[in-house]
């Protein structure tokens, strides 16, 4: 039986069609998981003056985000977060809000507006840091 060039090229299209589809289904899937994992992320109630003097690295990675500081305590206080490295998207003006834990002494600060998750990475790192 001999196929026709037009069945060959329809048969290969719906073929593409579907393999496009299971690569969508799973970049979705995919993100959806990112989405959950940083809805899920929780902080503890850690309280900085008891950091002992220090630097510390800390890590958090959602796959399509993640984060490594280097967390500076001196005398119970932060004075110093670097960011190491950040892969954000779109979420690097998030990187401000290392500011904020270091003004408020708190890891638990606001998100940056538009930058939610990048900034829930960021302080679930520094968090990482100072617990580990």
């Amino acid at each position: 039986m001999k196929l026709s060039r037009k069945r060959i090229l329809s048969f290969a299209a719906i073929l593409l069609f579907l393999i496009g589809l299971l690569f969508l289904a799973a970049y979705l899937k995919s993100v959806a998981d990112y989405k959950r994992a940083v809805k899920e992320t929780t902080f503890g109630d850690l309280d900085i003056s008891t950091v002992p003097d220090g630097v510390y690295v800390g890590e958090y990675d959602v796959d399509f985000v993640s984060a490594k500081v280097e967390v500076t305590v001196q005398d119970g206080v932060i004075i110093n977060i670097d960011i190491l490295e950040h892969k954000n998207g779109r979420g690097s003006r998030a990187e401000v809000v290392v500011d904020r834990i270091i003004e408020e002494q708190k890891i638990e600060v606001d998100a940056v507006s538009g930058a939610t998750n990048s900034s829930t990475v960021i302080k679930k790192a520094v968090e990482n840091a100072l617990t580990r």
